[in-house]
């Protein structure tokens, strides 16, 4: 039986939540085939990959002949196969930390006034969304991308408005609707830090024990996100940083829950190039 095949990105925020289920999990370093797909130059909207996954979306496993294409079942396939068995199953916390509310994915394009617009614009942000637009426009004229037109249409056009917005050619209502969308949804991010975190979270160690369960690896992804997009390059950084956003002091259970974390050795393997 051939090898599960994980693909992966090093700056996908939602690749890390399976990258750190595997080392926790005790596979071996050979277990699982890696193949990268590099988001910054679209190669997720190639017709082959399109194929295996309809949303062009990292992580996605190929494994007993099925794909799994979102995050959770990634990670729930890998607990489920794993050497190690006594890890915390997943709850209906997974669910909430995917909530679109509170996309950590979306704060790297969103832009809240001028001045954050004019960063984007001129940075990372606006090669990125080219790069999307003009692996689209190359694939989605290809014979083989046929049966996927909707899809690259729908993709076209999403992509495509954030990246007139970052070029000047909306118009002025337009552009002030997307920041009014880029306040609500840091203040989303700030609320579910402040309240629903402290909530959620234990006294100290992890959701799903002593040990990270099926829950943290999620949860951890998610949270590295938003302290690198306050600021935070390594992990004696990332409290700091997301209190510049907060404007307030990070709750004493987030602050335990991140100390935990970046001890693991899986923390440190997968974020070694930096948060992301």
């Amino acid at each position: 039986m051939s090898k599960p095949i994980l693909y992966t990105f090093g700056l996908s925020v939602w690749s890390a939540a399976p990258e750190l289920a595997l080392v926790e999990l005790g596979y071996p370093e050979d277990a699982v085939d890696i193949k990268i797909i590099n988001l910054v130059e679209g190669e997720n909207f190639t017709p082959q990959f399109t194929s295996i996954t309809r949303n062009a979306t990292l992580p996605t496993l190929v494994a007993d002949g099925k794909a799994y294409t979102n995050t959770k079942d990634v990670v729930h396939y890998l607990i489920e196969h794993a050497p190690k068995k006594d890890v915390a199953r997943g709850t209906a916390f997974i669910d909430k930390i995917h909530e679109d509310r509170i996309d950590p994915n979306a704060p790297l394009l969103l832009a809240r006034n001028e001045e954050e617009l004019k960063a984007s614009a001129s940075g990372f942000p606006f090669t990125f969304v080219q790069n999307r637009q003009n692996s689209l426009e190359k694939h989605s004229v290809l014979p083989e991308a046929a049966p996927f037109k909707s899809i690259y249409d729908e993709k076209k056009k999403g992509n495509g408005s954030i990246l007139a917005i970052y070029r000047g050619e909306v118009p002025e209502e337009t552009k002030q609707a997307f920041f009014k969308q880029s306040i609500e949804h840091w203040n989303n991010l700030v609320s579910f830090i402040l309240n629903d975190l402290p909530a959620a979270l234990p006294e100290s160690g992890f959701l799903g024990g002593q040990n990270p369960g099926e829950d943290d690896f999620h949860l951890a992804a998610w949270l590295v996100r938003i302290a690198h997009l306050t600021g935070a390059t390594a992990d004696k950084d990332g409290i700091k940083a997301l209190e510049k956003e907060t404007k307030k002091p990070i709750p004493p259970k987030v602050a335990a829950y991140w100390a935990a974390w970046v001890e693991r050795p899986s923390f440190k393997k997968v974020y070694a190039d930096g948060l992301h």
